[in-house]
């Protein structure tokens, strides 16, 4: 019962207001046309029906009157409607982005002259700005390609919408394998979580990497995106690390050796004056084994400290064009406790100190020839008993590499125990070895990044053991 005082048969309600009926622009002109000529057609008419002429010939007078004005109206009706329509054409052209029709009978000296003119002058900034943001939007997307650090696009719901080539050899998947999916799914849900400009770990890369992420917000097509930049600080932290040792390394060994060089002496003086003193065979046998000790340790404290010294006095590469594989061959031959496989690669040219990077390889070759010496972390060692009835596996040490299309990729696998704790392998004076003084890996790291490489060390997935990976770049270096 409510609803029918809504009736719309209720006294007083207002109906709408009926819809004007408005004729068509061509209709409107044919009926203007009819009213301007419609005074002279009925006195000419009236002129016509005066006339002394039969009825047929007053009747076809009035025809061809007749016929002639339509002529007359179709044709006002071309000139009036068809330019506009022209421009109706040349503007829906412009709407959907085709800036190649121009609008006809542009002049200056009448108004739809002028209309044309301006249709034409807007069709013309259209495709003007319209080639410049084409030109800008490759260029962006040139420059994205082509900017070494990763670049990932994410809409509201963390999906990715855009990534560049270095996002891709970060997440080691092509752009058509990660793009729509979420960010938990190609591991770069920390970025979200991470402070901005903080450090931050990748699930991807190695756990010695440290990324520096940066969050910025852009809009398309009115939906927010958020826009992530990951920076590989690694490389600056270890430079800001080593600094800080070659400092610390050059403070100790000043002041050490300036101690030492006395004590020794002293040491090799009171030993010379041992046998003329007034004292007992056994006395005097406890002073010389006690001086010699001293003598004997602040020897080895100095040379300890002379290796240190390497890292903090490493000269920059003297770079020459020389050939890897006599290289790898000199420092193959070197080693007696193992043979090694070596397994060639392409023959390549590169632009190295010669010097360091043996040395380099000498050190990582070593590690990998005692690491399968090395008793194991829960018992025997690589090469000995690893079960109950299993046979021993043999040492073996494989040096190989290959080409990509920026870096030598050189590889050095051993199937020895592996590493507890792959993180610390490069820090300072960390060794796991008795005899170890910890400057091995970290001398050869500090090597490979003068040259524009890097060294990375991680167990081995195939097998037990350990792997290490070094890169240098191709950039300088030319193929036989």
């Amino acid at each position: 019962m409510g609803s029918s005082s809504h009736g719309v048969g209720r006294p007083g309600a207002r109906k709408p207001p009926p819809k004007r009926v408005r004729l068509l622009y061509e209709r409107r002109v044919n009926l203007f046309s009819f009213l301007v000529a419609l005074p002279g057609m009925s006195g000419s008419g009236i002129l016509i029906w005066l006339q002394p002429w039969s009825l047929e010939t007053k009747i076809a007078v009035s025809l061809l009157e007749l016929f002639a004005w339509w002529i007359l109206a179709m044709a006002l009706q071309d000139q009036a409607v068809r330019p506009l329509q022209t421009l109706a054409n040349v503007v829906a052209a412009l709407r959907e982005e085709d800036y190649s029709f121009r609008a006809r009978g542009a002049a200056s000296d009448d108004a739809l002259g002028e209309l044309s003119i301006e249709v034409n002058a807007l069709a013309d900034l259209l495709a003007d700005q319209r080639i410049r943001a084409i030109e800008a939007t490759a260029l962006l997307r040139r420059v994205v390609e082509e900017i070494d650090i990763p670049l990932f696009a994410f809409d509201p719901e963390r999906v990715l919408r855009l990534v560049n080539s270095a996002g891709e050899k970060l997440l080691q998947q092509p752009a058509v394998r990660i793009l729509g999916r979420t960010a938990q799914e190609i591991g770069l849900t920390g970025c979200f979580a991470a402070e901005n400009e903080a450090l931050v770990p990748l699930e991807s890369t190695s756990p010695n990497a440290r990324w520096m992420v940066r969050r910025s917000t852009f809009r398309q097509k009115g939906v927010p995106h958020t826009l992530i930049v990951l920076s590989d600080v690694s490389r600056a932290l270890r430079e800001e690390e080593r600094t800080a040792w070659q400092r610390l390394i050059r403070v100790l060994g000043h002041e050490l050796n300036n101690s030492l060089a006395p004590i020794k002496s002293i040491a090799g003086s009171l030993s010379g004056r041992l046998p003329h003193t007034a004292m007992s065979a056994e006395q005097r046998q406890d002073f010389a084994r006690g001086l010699e000790i001293i003598e004997t340790r602040s020897a080895s404290l100095h040379r300890f400290l002379q290796a240190y010294r390497q890292l903090a006095q490493m000269p920059p590469p003297a770079l020459r064009k020389v050939r890897l594989l006599p290289i790898l061959e000199r420092i193959v031959g070197l080693e007696t406790r193992l043979g090694l496989v070596l397994d060639p690669g392409p023959e390549v040219m590169l632009m190295i100190d010669p010097d360091q990077i043996e040395q380099m390889l000498i050190n990582l070759v070593r590690n990998a020839v005692e690491a399968v010496f090395e008793p194991a972390p829960d018992g025997p060692a690589a090469n000995g008993e690893t079960g109950p009835g299993s046979p021993a596996p043999i040492p073996e040490v494989v040096v190989r590499w290959e080409l990509d299309a920026r870096d030598l990729l050189l590889t050095i696998a051993d199937n020895g125990p592996g590493l507890l704790n792959p993180s610390n392998a490069f820090v300072p004076f960390y060794t796991t070895k008795p005899g170890g003084s910890g400057i091995g890996l970290a001398l050869s790291r500090q090597i490979a990044e003068a040259h524009g490489g890097s060294i990375e060390l991680l167990n081995r997935d195939d097998q037990k053991g350990c792997l290490v990976r070094v890169a240098l770049p191709l950039m300088n270096s030319s193929n036989d």
